[in-house]
């Protein structure tokens, strides 16, 4: 797939989706339907390894990190909400340490305990953040930036737009929790650049 229709793709996906978190559990991802696709689990289709594992030291947050693709209705897979302390890596963003933004998805709360992101708004510039990949790498990331910004105004470009350096955007909800729509009204954003 061309990179441009790629960032499309996860453009016109990423907002709906991200809008669900902290709401009713999504469809699972589909099993493998072959041994082919179990023995290629580990790495993504042209052989890059995945990540595995997130860690955050400064606010004592460590998940493995499952796929999340994309479901029938064309939004974004979370963990489900009975699974609050699972993160996600969109497998349709970059792999950590390639060029671009990689995105990881986790709950704020769910199922009436915190989720693995529930501290992610107090992260400040310079704060370090770990991912782990199937080939034994650790690379570590540093914050830039922190924001809250309200679901409708999300900014897309800063999120999945192309990069020259190896990026993370993990993603979680915030703000006012809206009880009619089962949901919170905004979206916290971390972005963070590789450092080693």
């Amino acid at each position: 797939m061309h990179r441009k229709l790629m960032g499309g793709l996860v453009a016109a996906t990423l907002t709906f989706a991200i809008a669900a978190c902290g709401s009713a559990p999504a469809a699972p991802p589909p099993a493998p339907t072959s041994s082919a696709a179990a023995a290629t689990a580990a790495t993504t289709e042209d052989g890059r390894a995945k990540p595995t594992n997130v860690r955050i030291p400064k606010i004592e947050a460590e998940s493995t990190l499952v796929e999340a693709g994309l479901d029938k209705n064309k939004s974004i897979e979370v963990p489900p909400v009975e699974q609050p302390m699972q993160a996600a890596w969109y497998k349709y963003s970059q792999v950590p340490g390639d060029a671009g933004p990689a995105i990881l998805l986790g709950h704020v709360d769910g199922n009436k305990k915190p989720g693995i992101f529930y501290k992610l708004h107090e992260l400040k510039t310079g704060d370090e953040i770990f991912v782990k990949r199937e080939d034994g790498k650790e690379l570590r990331f540093v914050t830039t930036r922190t924001e809250q910004v309200p679901k409708e105004k999300l900014p897309e470009d800063a999120i999945y737009g192309t990069t020259q350096e190896s990026e993370l955007r993990l993603i979680t909800c915030g703000g006012v929790f809206d009880k009619a729509a089962h949901s919170y009204k905004d979206n916290v954003i971390v972005y963070a650049k590789l450092a080693a």
